[in-house]
Formats: structure tokens, C-alpha cells, sequence
């Protein structure tokens, strides 16, 4: 991937490497979000994570694919609880973050390219809204085959979503809308990350609700067994 399309990578490197790092997310319909405070988050320590995360650590088992890695918070805790992790983002310089920070398995991997080469695996990790990384509903069943086919009986995958439908902001609630009347799921939402002069290609990533969460899995071979909602944790 060439530096000027790995914006995600390159924020990660700045704020490790002590440069100031701005996140900006720019929605196709022209929406931008900008996070004025440091990446920090993707470094966060256990004690910082959202109460749902740290609840559902206690549900890893055996070897662990954490999809998505970025800067390596959740392989470096699982490493640090004895579970042999392969940590696997598209991003070569969020590999190379995790690397230095210490995560002992982490490769330049999108989802789509997750193969049996992997070996097998008995919990899939996909925190701080990865679940998103399914990208739509069609891309999301058969990366969820794909994602069955390399782990053990019995396995379990971990994710975590925003439930897209709780929004009252009439600018998110028209693009929901939007994608409803173009036959796709509500929270399919397509952008890119920019920092600095570097802006990735723009992606979709996908929230959903429960319901929407448990149609995917099953059609993607997995069942949806419990949720663990932010005001319970």
C-alpha cells in the first residue's frame, strides 16, 4: 500500500512516534468528522477499555485471531494473558506499530484474505466496532464462512457493533435512509480516513443492530448466543 493511501497506519505512527495525529473521518456524502483528540484510544490500556470489552475477555479461548489490530491494545493484553494471538490488519503501518509496540504475530491481512495458512483458531477478535470490517451484508456472509472455515469446532467470535438505528441526528438519520431505499442495510456506511496529505480509498463499514447482527451470523454460519450492551456493562 502505497504511504499516501495508509492514513489509518500513518496517524498511528505519528502518535507513537510523539508527532501530533489527527483522525478525519469523510463520509461519501460528503460528511466529516473530525476527532480533535489524540489516537490514544487505539493504544488504550485493559483499564481504559469499554466496559463491554473488558467483560468479554473472559470469553477468549485458545489461539486468537484479533481482526483489525491497528496499534495492537487488544493482542498485546491477550498476549499478556497467555493466548497466542495472530494479529492482521491491511494496514502496513499498523502492522509495523504493533510490531514495535510488541505483539509478537502481526501481518499485513485484510479479512477477505484470511485462509486456512492462518492455522487453526478457536476465538476471532473483531473489538472497537470491527464488526464493521464485514464491509455489507453480502461481503459480511461470506467473510463469516470464510471465518468459520478456519476455526475449530466450537469456536466463538467476539465483535463489537453501534446499533446505527439509535441515531436523532437528521444528517445520519437521511443517509440511513438513503441506503434503505438502495436495497442496503441502514448502517452500511462508505468513507476514508484522512491525515495529514495521506487519505486511504474510500471503504464501507458496517453497524448494525442485534437482530441485523444475528440475521448475519446465522447466514454466515455462526449463531448470536449474547450481547453485552454499554448501559449494562
Amino acid at each position: 500500500m502505497n504511504a499516501l493511501r495508509d492514513a489509518f497506519g500513518l496517524m498511528l505512527l505519528d502518535h507513537l512516534e510523539g508527532r501530533p495525529a489527527v483522525e478525519i473521518i469523510e463520509r461519501d456524502d460528503g460528511f466529516v468528522q473530525v476527532f480533535t483528540g489524540s489516537p490514544a484510544g487505539y493504544f488504550a490500556p485493559v483499564r481504559r477499555w469499554h466496559a463491554p470489552e473488558r467483560r468479554a475477555l473472559r470469553l477468549v479461548r485458545g489461539r486468537v485471531l484479533d481482526v483489525g489490530c491497528g496499534a495492537g491494545r487488544v493482542a498485546l493484553e491477550l498476549q499478556r494473558r497467555g493466548h497466542d494471538v495472530v494479529a492482521i490488519d491491511p494496514s502496513p503501518l499498523a502492522v509495523e506499530v504493533s510490531r514495535r509496540r510488541g505483539v509478537a504475530d502481526a501481518r499485513v491481512l485484510g479479512l477477505r484474505d484470511v485462509d486456512d495458512g492462518l492455522g487453526r483458531l478457536e476465538t476471532v477478535v473483531l473489538f472497537g466496532n470491527n464488526f464493521g470490517l464485514l464491509g455489507d451484508a453480502r461481503k459480511a456472509r461470506a467473510r463469516l464462512r470464510r471465518l468459520h472455515a478456519v476455526t475449530s469446532p466450537g469456536a466463538r467470535i467476539l465483535a463489537s457493533s453501534g446499533d446505527p438505528h439509535a441515531t436523532r441526528d437528521p444528517v445520519h438519520r437521511a443517509y440511513l435512509d438513503r441506503n434503505v431505499q438502495r436495497g442496503r442495510l441502514a448502517g452500511q456506511i462508505r468513507f476514508r480516513v484522512r491525515h495529514r496529505r495521506a487519505a486511504t480509498p474510500y471503504f464501507d463499514f458496517l453497524f448494525v443492530s442485534r437482530d441485523e447482527m444475528a440475521q448475519l451470523a446465522g447466514a454466515g454460519g455462526w449463531r448470536l448466543t449474547g450481547t453485552v450492551d454499554s448501559e449494562k456493562a
